[in-house]
């Protein structure tokens, strides 16, 4: 049960962060129709998740109770899209360049295919 309240604690948290960015970038920065403000999620979320991997490598701090916290809970809640970078990184470390490549080609065409798919079933039809 710990485990589930530290994660929902770290999601609160980091629900908050990407929602009050968000809402700054989109409020103060224009780029066209490129959606700034999420890719800036995405990227921060990345950076602090690479920080954060390299820190607790090198120094070996985190407890399994604070990897919960931060991964699954703060930047969970902040970008899943950090989890999706670590796991490709992960595979490219370990040498497994195919799966790797499968995991991003299939995450982000499948991913779009199954918001279209659901987006129109959503619609009523004609």
């Amino acid at each position: 049960m710990t485990h589930f309240l530290l994660v929902a604690l770290g999601g609160a948290v980091g629900s908050t962060c990407r929602y009050y960015l968000s809402s700054v970038i989109m409020h103060r920065v224009t780029l066209g129709t490129f959606p700034l403000s999420t890719w800036t999620v995405n990227v921060l979320g990345c950076l602090v998740a690479g920080i954060v991997i390299g820190l607790s490598e090198r120094f070996e701090f985190l407890t399994a109770e604070a990897r919960i916290l931060i991964f699954s809970g703060m930047l969970g809640g902040f970008t899943t899209f950090s989890a999706f970078a670590v796991e490709t990184v992960t595979l490219l470390k370990r040498g497994d360049f195919v799966t790797a490549a499968s995991y991003v080609l299939l995450s982000v065409t499948i991913g779009i295919a199954a918001l279209v798919i659901g987006w129109s079933l959503s619609q009523p039809t004609t």
